[in-house]
């Protein structure tokens, strides 16, 4: 018997018919996974980029930021040369100012290399940026101990003006001492070489007639008496003592004929003069006479005594 009834596999379109859906929900969903992971893939590319956009910008700013702060500590550290250069010419001793000046050479040499490759180079790497910093810093420290030295060498030499200035015034002020020490030694021997000389006492002009009588009128006078006396002075030398009698007129004339004799280097012109031994003890009634060999006149007259090159005593006195 024959069977009309088709089996299974001879369905027709049985089979494909339920594959087709079943391949066509994987296509869709392979393009949706496609199209996610293109989407994905764009929107990673995208975030990187924009990040990378932001990162250049920022590497960017933080270089212009470093720039300016290195032109900036270019500027201070032309300033603190400025400076260096007033403390430089404020030392004294020219060998450690030379010194210091050739270092300073060298070193301006180098700032100006640097000034002007920051002035040629204007868009610099972050590594450039940092070997100028570096070179800066290095100038910089470089500086500070010159600038210190400097202050060291300014204060030793402030140090010494102070101690020379204490010198000088203790110099003046030993000057003065020895000055002082020197006049009162001068003063002592004065007053020594004084309390040896002869003292005179009782000094007296008498005019005296031809008789050796006391005359009132100096006109008749036929001699001039001068009597003294001559204290005790144990200062003096004793021995044998001359003393020179000078008489001067009122018309100021050395009533003369008595010869001359030594004075303070010089010659002096005396009236009379007479010669005694002293024994260190008192001489009274000392008398000196002078012969009147020329016309009187009433008047003033001075007397004078001298003996061992001092002037004992000079007196005036009013002859009528």
């Amino acid at each position: 018997m024959i069977n009309n009834n088709p089996t299974p596999s001879q369905q027709p379109g049985n089979s494909g018919d339920s594959q087709r859906p079943r391949r066509t929900l994987m296509i869709v969903g392979i393009s949706c996974v496609a199209i996610l992971l293109i989407v994905a893939g764009w929107m990673v590319y995208s975030s990187h980029k924009a990040l990378q956009q932001v990162q250049n910008e920022k590497d960017r700013m933080q270089l212009d930021y470093e720039q300016q702060q290195l032109d900036y500590d270019a500027e201070n550290l032309d300033r603190e040369f400025a400076v260096f250069e007033n403390s430089r010419r404020m030392i004294m001793d020219d060998s450690v100012k030379r010194d210091l000046t050739e270092k300073y050479e060298n070193a301006r040499l180098q700032v100006e290399a640097l000034q002007a490759e920051l002035k040629n180079q204007k868009n610099k790497s972050a590594a450039q940026i940092t070997k100028l910093k570096n070179e800066i810093e290095t100038l910089r420290a470089l500086l500070r101990h010159y600038v210190e030295e400097i202050n060291r060498l300014n204060k030793e030499n402030q140090e010494l003006r102070t101690e020379n200035e204490q010198i000088k015034k203790q110099n003046n002020r030993l000057n003065d001492r020895v000055a002082a020490t020197s006049r009162e030694n001068e003063q002592l021997s004065k007053r020594m070489t004084l309390a040896e000389k002869l003292n005179v006492t009782g000094l007296s002009l008498t005019p005296l007639n031809k008789k050796g009588k006391k005359e009132k009128k100096v006109q008749k006078a036929a001699q001039l008496m001068v009597s003294f006396t001559i204290p005790q002075n144990n200062s003096t030398p004793v021995g044998e003592k001359t003393i020179y009698l000078r008489i001067v007129s009122p018309s100021g004339q050395v009533l003369g004929n008595g010869g001359t004799f030594p004075f303070e280097g010089g010659s002096v012109e005396c009236s009379a003069k007479k010669i005694i031994e002293y024994a260190g003890e008192e001489i009274g009634g000392v008398t000196i006479y002078w012969d009147v060999n020329t016309a009187l006149t009433a008047g003033d007259y001075t007397v004078e005594l001298f003996a061992d090159n001092y002037r004992l005593i000079s007196r005036s006195f009013n002859l009528k």
